[in-house]
């Protein structure tokens, strides 16, 4: 992937985020895609902060759009590598964001979120 096409990725990406449409969010993964964040451990109890296949990924997300009404996503920058795009964004709350997704036949199979610090309010 080229960096035009690393960044039109990310517009739609966001655009299917900020629609806060669930099914267009999972059309980008794999079925086997395994994903890692801190969220993760935050919503799901789960200390490993890692998920494995599509349908766990669908219970976070559900998890986490409920909890996060006002979610929303601004890309910053993006990032192209060889198979891989880093896309740098803030959220709703301001707080910077960056992910990591790596593709297998145009849809992530592989990624993870890294949170930098929260702005204080």
């Amino acid at each position: 992937m080229d960096l035009a096409a690393a960044e039109e990725y990310a517009a739609v990406w966001a655009d299917d985020w900020n629609s806060h449409d669930l099914e267009r969010v999972l059309a980008h993964y794999t079925e086997d895609v395994v994903w890692s964040s801190p969220g993760i451990a935050r919503f799901t109890n789960d200390p490993s902060g890692r998920l494995r296949g599509r349908e766990a990924l669908r219970d976070y997300f559900t998890t986490a759009l409920r909890q996060l009404p006002d979610l929303r996503f601004t890309v910053d920058h993006v990032r192209v590598s060889v198979d891989s795009i880093v896309i740098g964004y803030h959220n709703e709350r301001g707080q910077a964001v960056s992910e990591v997704l790596t593709f297998r036949d145009g849809l992530i199979c592989q990624g993870f979120g890294a949170y930098g610090p929260s702005p204080q309010h």
